[in-house]
């Protein structure tokens, strides 16, 4: 699947995600691997906006991240804010999040979790 065409449609639970290996630097822990598919890119006041089904298998590994806001559709994890320090938040379906560009995080995955992105 590509991105969306105008009047199109998907099942983003359902849609089929092809996984990748995870730079070793960033993993923690386990073996964890990602998907992501844009389904579309928007004009916006800052050139444009990205919206799309990201997931993780279960491990725990770091990231920087983007300007973002994500709905859980399923799945489970723990969020460590490493910079800025706040604290952890548990994620599941219907859990929804704003992250901030450069933050540093800790994603700790213990069922397969996807979501929704904006950024």
């Amino acid at each position: 699947m590509s991105e969306l065409a105008p009047g199109e449609g998907a099942d983003a639970a359902a849609v089929d995600l092809s996984h990748a290996e995870l730079l070793p630097e960033v993993v923690v822990e386990g073996s964890p691997t990602t998907a992501l598919l844009p389904l579309a890119t928007l004009g916006g006041t800052d050139g444009h906006v990205e919206i799309g089904i990201w997931e993780m298998t279960p491990g725990t590994a770091t990231d920087t991240e983007a300007d973002e806001v994500f709905v859980v559709l399923s799945g489970a994890a723990t969020i460590r804010f490493i910079s800025p320090e706040l604290p952890a938040l548990e994620v599941g379906p219907g859990s929804v999040v704003r992250l901030t560009e450069g933050m540093q995080t800790e994603w700790t995955v213990t069922e397969t979790l996807r979501k929704v992105y904006i950024t």
